[in-house]
């Protein structure tokens, strides 16, 4: 009898043990995941913004009006306060990265100094002309190289978390290729030409607070719902089994993260679903790219039956680039013939088997409704009188974007060239003043995975 209790009691305390230990595997495995979505999120907006940062400093350096230099230089600051802040949320701590970080520090520093100054009375010098065409090449250089890390990274299927632990362990020789190719990068920004500039700034939009808003009066939906709309946002079988937690502190909505992990494919696919409303607005798959098997071209119109087959109406296609394996394109919704660029929606395209491995919908929802007065003061031919003489134009649209103020411009986009670079102009349709401009990407090459 004794003997029976005993072995009844010691059952009980390995089933509990088990019980608890499956438990604490289950926490680890979400903290791991969501760490690993942060830093995933954190390294492709870092690669985004040193693009950015580039084209910004093409659109100065491009610029006919003095009047709204200043704005471009301020966006300049912004871009490079975004790509510092997503540099600190990366775990570079024990890789020598210190010269970017001061690179970064550097360009800030001038765009903040030379923004906030009187530049009618107090104009750029040749010298600060000659610095910024410097900084112009260097983004460039860095943009590339950061690319090779992300095509590296993509091939090899290195996740964050596995260097995170090698740099932890101090593992030797670090064979890794996010490690070995920041390291790279430092070496190489480390060669570049020195300036002495002052203390970080930054500054950042509005887009939390109008999702905030947007969102306010919709219904909740709980777990299993949010799993049901990921699964018919995604087009992905009933039985393939989601993990959904919701949002840590510190997010600016209440949401769910949910990760789709597919053993045969060796993927991971990681998306952000608000709870309010459901609404998808990220999402990255993560898994090894192989060689590309279809044309842009053809991946564009994958992208584009994504958007449609999610209810997304009236979407044109404004840019496509392409970045080792992946093809990446920007859409905005069209009303009466004119791009709503403030709702654009962002889609990746693996080009080895066609689907769709990365969307982000953020501006989207944040922004998205009816526009009510969308005819222009300015006919065409007027707007282009304010470009510069030397811009050869090639195209031209009507549009809708946001100015400095964050306030809604009905504007007419001028695509042209100027020497071998091409630049999108924005006019405004009421003034005919300049409101922006934007250089355009060159054609992406491919890169070199070996380090």
């Amino acid at each position: 009898m004794i003997r029976n209790i005993i072995i009844g009691a010691l059952a009980i305390g390995v089933i509990g043990l088990g019980f608890w230990g499956f438990n604490e595997n289950q926490e680890k495995s979400q903290v791991l995941m969501q760490t690993e979505n942060n830093y995933q999120r954190a390294f492709h907006d870092l690669a985004y913004h040193i693009d950015q940062l580039e084209d910004e400093i093409g659109s100065t350096l491009a610029m006919n009006s003095r009047k709204h230099l200043s704005g471009s230089l301020a966006e300049v600051w912004r871009v490079t306060s975004l790509a510092q802040s997503e540099m600190g949320q990366l775990p570079l701590g024990m890789i020598p990265v210190s010269k970017t970080e001061e690179f970064l520090y550097n360009i800030g520093d001038f765009s903040y100094e030379t923004s906030i100054r009187n530049l009618d009375d107090d104009p750029l010098s040749d010298e600060e002309y000659e610095e910024l065409q410097n900084y112009y090449e260097q983004a460039k250089e860095i943009k590339h190289d950061l690319r090779q890390i992300q095509a590296s990274a993509l091939r090899e299927g290195w996740h964050w978390t596995d260097a995170e632990s090698e740099l932890l362990a101090q593992q030797e020789p670090m064979n890794n290729s996010i490690v070995n190719g920041f390291t790279l990068i430092d070496e190489k920004v480390e060669g570049f030409s020195e300036t002495n500039w002052g203390p970080e700034n930054g500054f950042g939009g509005d887009f939390e607070k109008r999702l905030s808003e947007r969102i306010d009066d919709k219904e909740e939906i709980d777990e299993e719902k949010a799993v049901a709309r990921a699964k018919e946002f995604l087009d992905v079988p009933n039985e393939d089994n989601i993990v959904v937690q919701e949002l840590g502190e510190g997010s600016f909505y209440e949401g769910y993260e949910l990760v789709i992990e597919d053993p045969e494919r060796e993927s991971s696919v990681y998306m952000e679903m608000t709870k309010k409303g459901g609404l998808p607005l990220f999402l990255l798959e993560s898994r090894n790219v192989g060689e590309p098997q279809i044309s842009l071209n053809a991946a564009s119109e994958r992208a584009e039956h994504f958007l449609e087959r999610n209810h997304f109406d009236s979407m044109q296609l404004i840019d496509s680039s392409q970045y080792e394996s992946v093809g990446v394109f920007q859409f905005a919704p069209v009303q009466d013939n004119v791009r709503l660029y403030p709702d654009i929606v962002t889609v990746d395209v693996a080009l080895d088997t066609g689907d769709v491995i990365g969307y982000e919908g953020v501006d989207y929802f944040a922004n998205h409704k009816e526009r009510q007065d969308l005819s222009p003061e300015l006919d065409e031919e007027e707007a282009e009188e304010a470009l510069n003489p030397n811009l050869e134009v090639r195209e031209a649209h009507a549009a809708v974007i946001e100015n400095e103020e964050e306030e809604e411009v009905l504007c007419y986009e001028f695509y042209g060239t100027l020497g071998q670079d091409t630049f999108r102009i924005f006019i405004n349709a009421k003034t005919g003043e300049e409101e922006q401009i934007d250089k355009m990407a060159e054609a992406e090459p491919v890169y070199n995975t070996d380090y």
